[in-house]
């Protein structure tokens, strides 16, 4: 078994979606509109790699963070520099934690959040 895609239900679909491909960097697979539904649907990939579903529909509810809350924690994405990838991030205009080492694993990461307060952490390879 292996993890096919993570859904994600964004409160303002243009600014998610130019936050996931501009800022980034996932690659657009199809993006529908539903109608019925007034919702989008955007298919986005890591490469070739399908990875991630960007739901918009009216007036979402929000999504607990602070404190953590039950279900979905956070994002996790492998990145060979991290150092490089939050300097890039930062100069794209978001907020980054400081880069932390994993007590476990000896390896640094850090964390930052989506247009909606999701968090995101990158992770060395």
């Amino acid at each position: 078994m292996k993890i096919h895609h993570i859904a994600i239900i964004c409160s303002d679909y243009q600014i998610s979606k130019k936050f996931y491909t501009e800022i980034l960097g996932l690659n657009i697979i199809r993006e529908v509109y539903r109608a019925e539904r007034k919702s989008y649907k955007l298919d986005l990939a890591i490469g070739d790699h399908y990875i991630i579903e960007l739901f918009s529909f009216p007036d979402p509810p929000q999504r607990p963070s602070h404190p953590e809350a039950c279900g979905l924690r956070h994002l996790a994405f492998s990145v060979d520099n991290i150092k490089g990838k939050r300097q890039e991030l930062l100069e794209k205009g978001l907020h980054c934690e400081e880069i932390r080492i994993d007590e476990f694993t000896g390896k640094e990461f850090f964390f930052t959040q989506d247009p909606d307060q999701l968090p995101l952490e990158f992770y060395a390879v």
